[in-house]
This record gives structure tokens, sequence and C-alpha cells, in this order.
């Protein structure tokens, strides 16, 4: 991880003007090239209900577990006795650590607390309905069974074993979706992979080590479209998302044309808006903050972590609230977006309890209120209320909102819901409901004991108890006509 929008405008405009468009456009994190894909992408093609019917499950699901692990969480934030800023699985770039030095972790990686079942029954109790795994991040470190180079947990490690041939038999018989990240432009162990400078995210390479210079295009022609193509048919099934990361310059519309060629193999992917070479993919994907008002019109992903980092660091304890990520999980619903929620296993294959405790926490109120977010649409109530920040800025450059956390709403054909964080008292009151109320009830009230409606010119009015249902967020139910 970790890309701001800054690098997906700049490398839009850039490949757009390579690829001889008249013009390129940047909104947010999308960007469209006006020019045709040297390649057609599947969405350059499909119809609307096509496009529906491919994009059916992953709309409904809005809740997925992302899951960084790698080889970074053997040091776990420490180089050399001393602690290294940024986030955890960047640290061979962070602290500029050669080639062999890094590489030289592989035999030390033996996770045998690693349990398949233990990560994908985690999933499954926090409400989650997929899974995204970093099948190789930016290190070049394979998590997975590869035989188009040996730089893998299979072949290079003492643990022998494949977690993502696990993970994929667990997913089936648990009844989640599995996805692999892959990042198919950065790798600093193998020559002619990208590298970005550690927070700064420039388009030039920045390499620290001789052992990591070589052809870009060699790089992919011989790692990255092989791995790909062992991830898209190794696997039965899955994956059914391919997340990639930080695009670069490298990627030219030409060569993003090969990846996507290879895509189109398997016509039910999803993908993200990362790809590079112009291709804006089926996901927008906001990382580490929430949109104001989402990307009315586009399928999007809010990814987050639950503490400070995304692969795992010793000391960081910054772990969010339940409360917290509860609020995002509603407030991403409520704008048509799903939630990416990161977990960062230890190097033996451990989950870090407060990620495990705070999982658990959310399951809990899924599992009574879980109707209020699967399948649900955006709010009918417009933009929620808040202010925009004089100093702090947003993942997208812009000033931060700062909304007010006092209720959200989410839809479905015949029903509204009110997700209410602060109690109002004896009623809620809505100034103007698009349909016809036909009745209200609390979602956690197991009788569903029907609640006073009053309408009138001035708006909706219902009764409440004295008492909310749930200390974070208790949900009311408007049936409609």
């Amino acid at each position: 991880m970790k890309i701001s929008r800054w690098v997906v405008a700049g490398v839009a405009v850039a490949l757009g003007a390579r690829a001889g468009s008249a013009s390129a456009q940047v909104e947010g994190e999308r960007y469209t090239v006006a020019s045709a894909h040297p390649v057609a992408a599947i969405q350059d093609t499909e119809t609307p209900a096509q496009r529906d019917a491919r994009m059916a499950w992953w709309r409904e699901a809005r809740f997925g577990m992302f899951i960084h692990w790698g080889l970074y969480s053997i040091p776990a934030g420490t180089w050399d006795g001393k602690p290294v800023g940024f986030i955890g699985e960047w640290i061979m770039n962070s602290a500029s650590i050669p080639v062999a030095d890094y590489k030289a972790l592989a035999p030390k990686f033996n996770p045998t607390d690693f349990n398949a079942h233990t990560i994908v029954s985690l999933a499954k109790a926090a409400g989650m309905k997929y899974i995204v795994i970093t099948a190789k991040h930016h290190d070049g470190f394979a998590m997975f069974d590869s035989k188009a180079d040996p730089f893998n947990i299979v072949q290079a490690t003492p643990f022998h074993r494949d977690p993502i041939r696990e993970l994929a038999e667990e997913c089936r018989k648990q009844g989640l979706k599995l996805g692999f990240y892959y990042s198919q432009d950065q790798d600093w162990t193998a020559p002619g992979g990208a590298a970005y400078k550690t927070g700064d995210h420039n388009l030039p390479t920045h390499h620290w080590d001789k052992a990591q210079d070589g052809d870009f295009a060699t790089y992919l022609h011989t790692k990255a479209i092989p791995q790909l193509k062992e991830l898209l048919t190794n696997y039965g099934d899955f994956p059914v998302v391919i997340w990639f990361d930080t695009p670069t310059e490298d990627m030219t519309p030409a060569l993003a044309g090969e990846i996507v060629a290879l895509l189109n193999q398997h016509p039910n992917l999803i993908w993200n808006n990362r790809l590079g070479g112009g291709y804006k993919g089926d996901t927008d994907t906001p990382e580490q903050y929430i949109p104001p008002q989402g990307y009315p019109g586009r399928d999007w992903e809010a990814c987050m972590t639950m503490n400070d980092t995304w692969g795992y660091k010793s000391y960081d304890m910054n772990f969010k609230s339940t409360e917290t990520l509860l609020r995002n999980l509603i407030d991403i619903a409520s704008k048509g977006g799903n939630y990416l929620l990161n977990i960062g296993p230890d190097s033996m294959g451990d989950v870090p309890p407060a990620e495990v405790e705070r999982l658990q926490q959310v399951g809990k109120w899924l599992a009574v209120n879980g109707e209020a977010i699967y399948g649900t649409q955006p709010t009918l109530f417009g933009p929620e209320a808040g202010s925009f920040s004089a100093t702090e800025k947003d993942g997208e450059g812009k000033p931060k909102f700062i909304p007010e956390w006092k209720w959200r709403s989410t839809t479905k054909k015949d029903k509204i819901y009110i997700e209410l964080f602060q109690w109002p008292g004896a009623s809620f009151h809505l100034d103007n409901v698009q349909r016809n109320v036909t009745g209200a009830y609390l979602l956690g009230d197991p009788a569903h004991k029907k609640l006073k409606v009053t309408k009138s010119d001035g708006g909706t009015d219902v009764t409440l108890p004295a008492k909310a249902l749930d200390p974070i967020a208790t949900v009311l139910v408007l049936t409609t006509s």
C-alpha cells in the first residue's frame, strides 16, 4: 500500500498524453483517458446489465477483510535495532535495505501458527463477505507457490506451504469470496521493478541498490505477468478480485494492455483503478479516508487499517475503537461503498489480539443489524452534516471533512434504515422523506414492536423508546411503499 491521488492523477495525465489522447480528466482517484485503450478492457465492451451482473456479489457484500502479510512481519518495524518510520510493509524501502539483506529474511520465515480456518472464521465472525490478501507486495516476495520466480514462501522458506491455496480451500468451505492483491509495478527485489521513494511517491524510479537495476518491461514479462497467470489459473474459482497498487509511469498503456488481455480471459473478474496505463478498472479505492459523498455512479471501496500500519509493526498499538470501525462501515455503506478493513498477522501467522477483539465486536453488531448494511443502496437524504477542517487534508489533498456523527441512512426497495449514533430522545424527525412511510420499528428489537409514525406538513416523526438498544448504533427501520 500506499498511493495518493496525485500519483494516480499524474500517471493518468502522462499516460493519456502518451496514448495520443486529446485530453485526460482526473476526478479524485478515478480517471478517464479520451483515446481508445490499446487493448479493450471488459469495462469498455460490456453492457450496463452485464456489468450489474458481474458486480452483483461485490455490491451486496459491503464488507471485506484486507490481509497484509509477508517477510516484513519479521522485522516488524525495526531494523538494526532501531524503529523505522512509515508503514510496516515498506520497511525495505524506508530503511534502504539492500536486496541481499532483505532476501536473507526468507530462511527465517516459518509461520507455523498460520491457520487458514482461523483466519476465514474470523472474517466470517466479523460479518465480512470476502477476503483480499497480499499475494505479492512491493518487496517482491510471493506468498504463494510460484514457478515463475523462486523468491516465494514455498521455495525460499522452511514453511514450504502455500497459504493462498489453504485460504482458497477454507473460503470455499465457509462460503467467502477470495481475492488477491498484487503489486504489478513496484518490486524492490526484482531487477527492473519500480520503486517509489518512501512517503513521497515521486514518479521517477527510486533505487538504492544496484541489484534493483534493470528493464521494467523485462521484469513485467518475466515475473509480474507470469505470476499473475499463476494466480488467475492455479486456485480454481478464485480469485474473484485482483487488487493492483501504486501504478508508475513505467506502466505504459501498451504494457498495461498486456495485463488487461490476461484479465479479459476471466470475464467475471473484478479489478481496481490502480493498474495504470489509463485503465480505470471497476472500483475506486480511497485509502484511509471516506469521501464525503462517496463516488456517485461508480463502485468504490475504502481500504483502511485498524491501527496506523498495514503490515505488522510490533509497537503500533494505536488501534481504532470498535465504535470508530462500525461508524466507518455504516458511513461507507450510506454512500454506496464497500469497507475493506485490514489485518496484519505477525511473523508466526497470528492475528494481533486487538484486531481479533475488534472484529468479533463488529460481527456481533452485524449479526443483529446486518440487514441495514448488506445489499443496501445509498442514503436518500443527501450529504451528512459536518464541516471542513482548516488545517487537515484528506487522501485527495483536499480539506478534511469532519462529519457530525448523529445518524446515517441506508436503503432498500421497501425500507429505509436510519443508523442512530446519538439517541435523539423521545422521537426522531425527518424533514423530507421521498417515500410513503407505512411503519417503523427498531431492527435490534426481536419482536419488531411497531413504533408510532406521525406525518405532517413539517415532515415525519417516529416515537422512540427512552433508551437506545445499542450504545454504538441503533437501527431504526422505516417500511415504505
